[in-house]
């Protein structure tokens, strides 16, 4: 058990953090995630009014849908990266653990006198990743679980216990994310692990395997002062919106998309046995500091140590070489594409 974002978190269980990576890969591996925020957001012109500090397609979510995007400040960068999904009569929210002392604040100022948010302090989040948590949900009666696109979302019960099902989640791998009332979840996680498909999975393992797939951490790989044009995702953001500009610092983002942003984030394969670690420098060949390693370990899928960082962005094509700076000692790499492992999400 380690500390996380002000809970008690288990790193790793039985199998170790190799294991259970790999389990996941292969079969099935279940994730505590309840130290997420969850909420609510009430109201009719509720996806309106949060697309003026989120810059995804709010208001053209369909029932059941969900969208990545983040919660943007007034400099450009990003508050936090977050799950929008639209349940019918209400929008729901998932944000970082470490970050929702602050976005729940902002949202609901933001949407003062036409929304209203309900934080659900009362609701936990499982996550079960792998090829094979269909088959395990639908054999514990969740009968949606296989009919479900990717970014989708059901109510749906695991028993006769009630859960909000969405299939989405952050390892690359297909899987769902389960809320349920804290009462009723050591039950659904109980039977879930019944299923020998399944094992319990930590934090390493949900480290490396977003690493792997090129997935972003908040507070590493992205934070207040990151836009999304540099971050390389852009793509969460349509173009009509990129076309009126009315969300909290469209300025410096329209200006990436218009100019290329200065820095760009990029995969990187050290070459030699020594992972680059978060805050390593990267350097031109010439011994020129061009960047940093924002998140690296090694990648127990890829076979090797791999990592991500920001580069200015003339340095920032496939296959140019750089240098690392690790341990004292200045190790070969090169910038390569990410992810590292390919994406096996239901489509």
């Amino acid at each position: 058990m380690v500390p996380f974002a002000g809970y008690s978190m288990p790193l790793q269980y039985s199998l170790g953090i190799l294991g259970e990576h790999l389990h996941t890969r292969c079969k099935a591996g279940l994730f505590d995630v309840s130290h997420m925020g969850q909420a609510w957001i009430h109201g009719d012109r509720a996806a309106a009014v949060l697309e003026a500090i989120v810059p995804g397609d709010i208001q053209g979510l369909r029932e059941g849908q969900s969208r990545y995007s983040f919660l943007m400040n007034g400099f450009g960068g990003i508050t936090d990266d977050l799950i929008v999904t639209n349940w019918g009569d209400k929008l729901g929210i998932v944000v970082n653990a470490s970050r929702k002392d602050i976005d729940f604040p902002t949202i609901a100022d933001a949407l003062a006198g036409e929304a209203t948010l309900e934080v659900l302090e009362e609701h936990s989040l499982l996550a079960l990743q792998g090829p094979y948590a269909s088959r395990v949900l639908e054999l514990l009666g969740c009968s949606e679980a296989d009919r479900m696109p990717f970014m989708s979302s059901a109510i749906s019960a695991v028993g006769n216990i009630p859960v909000g099902l969405s299939r989405c989640g952050y390892t690359g791998e297909d899987g769902y994310e389960l809320s349920i009332p804290n009462r009723s979840v050591a039950t659904v996680a109980e039977s879930i692990i019944t299923s020998a498909a399944v094992k319990l999975a930590g934090l390493g393992a949900r480290d490396t395997l977003r690493l792997e797939a090129g997935l972003c951490l908040y507070g590493k790989d992205l934070d207040e002062y990151t836009s999304p044009i540099e971050a390389g995702l852009g793509w969460t953001i349509p173009k009509h919106r990129r076309e009126l500009g009315d969300f909290l610092g469209s300025e410096r983002v329209l200006k990436d998309i218009l100019l290329g942003p200065p820095i760009k984030r990029v995969g990187i394969f050290p070459l030699g046995r020594s992972p680059a670690r978060e805050g390593a420098e990267i350097y031109t060949e010439g011994g020129d500091v061009v960047g940093k390693v924002t998140s690296g370990g090694y990648g127990p899928s890829v076979g090797q140590s791999i990592a991500m960082g920001y580069v200015s962005s003339e340095h920032s094509d496939e296959g140019t070489g750089i240098l690392l700076s690790i341990r004292g000692k200045m190790v070969e790499g090169k910038v390569t594409k990410i992810p590292f492992h390919p994406h096996h999400y239901y489509l």
